[in-house]
């Protein structure tokens, strides 16, 4: 039982990890897309 909380356990931290990885990433992308330079043409 405790083999199987502690499984349970692991995947929800996995699943934060991920969710906070993602939350970063979209955050680092919107601030690349405000601050690009711009090249007139």
């Amino acid at each position: 039982m405790k083999k199987l909380l502690l499984v349970i356990l692991a995947a929800a931290g996995a699943l934060v990890a991920k969710k906070k990885m993602d939350e970063g990433k979209n955050e680092q992308a919107l601030w690349a897309e405000a601050t690009d330079t711009v090249h007139k043409a």
